[in-house]
């Protein structure tokens, strides 16, 4: 991947799930100046810092600090070229019993990364994105849909050399609080499920890594790149594990049905390749119209109306999983 080559590249969040998988790609490619883990959490780092020994990784950098604090923000960011910002509070019940606390982060937060980014003349940023961002029923969504909208529309201030994009995608299998976490913590008790009804999207996290290295490589900010991606009935993924072993216990605060990726109002400005939907920025349209083609007219991507996984796929998709 020569779009990395001789570059620093910095992940806040990096101790997560994706964080930790998109270091190891960048690690993997030895054109790679130096990888920075930027994280608030001592002890994730230092496990990390064993799966990533100095001997074996040496571009590998680790840097403690919190998005909440600009000027830690603005020291980390030193000849930083590309950031992936990846940290957030994500966990629905928790966001909605601690709304402020999310504010801070993932609002507040973003905006710091905004401006420690411009001090910094950083050229570009990929922000990680949720379905539930997508006409936002939670608070999570909520303020995941606000940084949407700072880091795209940071773009147009034509004064900054900065170029910031986001990535939206559903539930990653093996994430660390996803629905495939919770059921393989789980999966040797009865089960909790919320409805039967329930849908939701899904994509592996080979292919969100996949669509961070694309965004970096093809596109020139303003935009949301959406993957073409199955949908999963949960009642399916319960049953394959489960049986009949399971509670209908009813909607949590927050809760949706299905999820969406693309509203009918955001298909206006909305374009489609081969693997990819982006919603796009009208100031960009030129970059944009060489590699993807505008969507029906009132189109939507919902995980209600999608390609479903068969228990079959389900059953070999989580196998793998199982076994770590």
């Amino acid at each position: 991947m020569n779009i990395y080559k001789n570059k620093t590249v910095l992940i806040t969040g990096g101790t997560g799930t994706f964080g930790q998988a998109f270091a190891k790609s960048l690690l993997n490619n030895n054109k790679v100046k130096k990888v920075i883990i930027f994280s608030r959490d001592e002890l994730k780092q230092s496990e990390m810092a064993l799966k990533f020994p100095i001997s074996k990784y040496p571009k590998i950098r680790f840097f403690i600090g919190d998005v909440r604090d600009i000027d830690r923000l603005k020291i980390a960011f030193n000849e930083v070229d590309y950031i992936v910002h990846a940290a957030a509070l994500k966990q629905v019940p928790t966001v909605e019993y601690n709304p402020f606390e999310a504010i801070k982060t993932n609002i507040i937060g973003s905006q710091n990364i905004i401006e420690a980014s411009w001090a910094n003349n950083v050229k570009r940023i990929v922000a990680l994105s949720t379905d539930k961002a997508c006409s936002p029923l939670n608070l999570y969504g909520a303020t995941k849909l606000s940084t949407e909208k700072l880091f795209i529309n940071s773009s147009s201030i034509k004064s900054k050399q900065t170029n910031f994009s986001v990535v939206r995608y559903g539930n990653v299998m093996g994430s660390r609080g996803s629905i495939f976490d919770i059921i393989k913590k789980n999966k040797k008790s009865r089960f909790n499920l919320t409805d039967k009804r329930m849908t939701r999207f899904h994509i592996k996290l080979q292919d969100a890594i996949e669509m961070v290295h694309y965004t970096f490589d093809k596109l020139r900010g303003g935009e949301i790149l959406i993957p073409k991606i199955p949908s999963i009935k949960i009642l399916d993924l319960v049953e394959t594990v489960y049986g009949n072993n399971y509670n209908v216990t009813g909607i949590r605060s927050g809760e949706k049905i299905h999820e969406s990726l693309i509203t009918h109002s955001e298909s206006y400005m909305s374009y489609e390749n081969k693997k990819y939907y982006l919603i796009g920025n009208p100031v960009r349209l030129d970059v944009i119209k060489k590699n993807f083609r505008k969507v029906k007219k009132q189109f939507s991507y919902s995980s209600e109306r999608n390609l479903f996984l068969t228990k079959k796929q389900i059953s070999s998709e989580i196998k793998d999983l199982f076994k770590k």
